[in-house]
């Protein structure tokens, strides 16, 4: 038998985000999750490392690889519609979970559950670091195109700010403090 989970997972970067927005370079599923995972483990270490409080940076990265695995059955749901209401917020958490439990049922039974916690981010504090993560790296997003003279991003941008600031995360407020300003840089300034 032929277990399709990680050749589904493959065709992540056929999914374009920001659909919505005009880009100045454009993002899939497979790059976005690969930033989340960075930032997602960078904001664990944090964590643990310099602030002294419980994460697993390991399952951090790990969660946030696949945090947007289900988008490959449902594709990239635009924001303003995917929060729209409390009804549809709902409804597409729903629909993720379906995708979820389609993509654990190609894997091997020896792997489902091990998968799962991933699949679902069910660990309280490995779903809100990723979930800071996934906003760290949309604002980031926005940063970058405003960097190119994008302004269709400056919206974005304010609104991702606020999200950021109102997780209340100490980790990600440390990293807002001391990183953040370094992705408005050139390479030049980067060295």
């Amino acid at each position: 038998m032929q277990h399709k989970f990680y050749a589904l997972v493959s065709r992540m970067r056929y999914i374009t985000r920001w659909g919505l927005m005009r880009n100045t370079f454009s993002e899939n599923i497979a790059e976005h999750s690969h930033m989340v995972a960075v930032l997602a483990h960078g904001l664990a270490l944090i964590r643990r490392d310099i602030l002294g409080l419980d994460a697993d940076p390991e399952r951090c990265a790990t969660a946030a690889l696949y945090h947007d695995a289900s988008e490959i059955l449902t594709g990239d749901l635009p924001t303003p519609i995917k929060y729209y209401n409390p009804e549809i917020k709902n409804a597409y958490k729903q629909v993720e979970r379906v995708s979820g439990d389609k993509l654990l049922d190609m894997l091997p039974d020896a792997l489902r559950s091990e998968m799962a916690p991933y699949i679902y981010e069910d660990d309280p504090i490995t779903h809100d670091i990723v979930k800071a993560a996934d906003k760290l790296s949309a604002h980031i997003k926005c940063i970058e195109e405003l960097k190119a003279g994008n302004l269709e991003f400056e919206s974005a941008a304010e609104q991702t700010r606020q999200a950021l600031h109102a997780m209340q995360l100490p980790e990600l407020e440390w990293f807002m403090d001391h990183c953040l300003d370094s992705f408005r840089l050139n390479l030049d300034q980067l060295e």
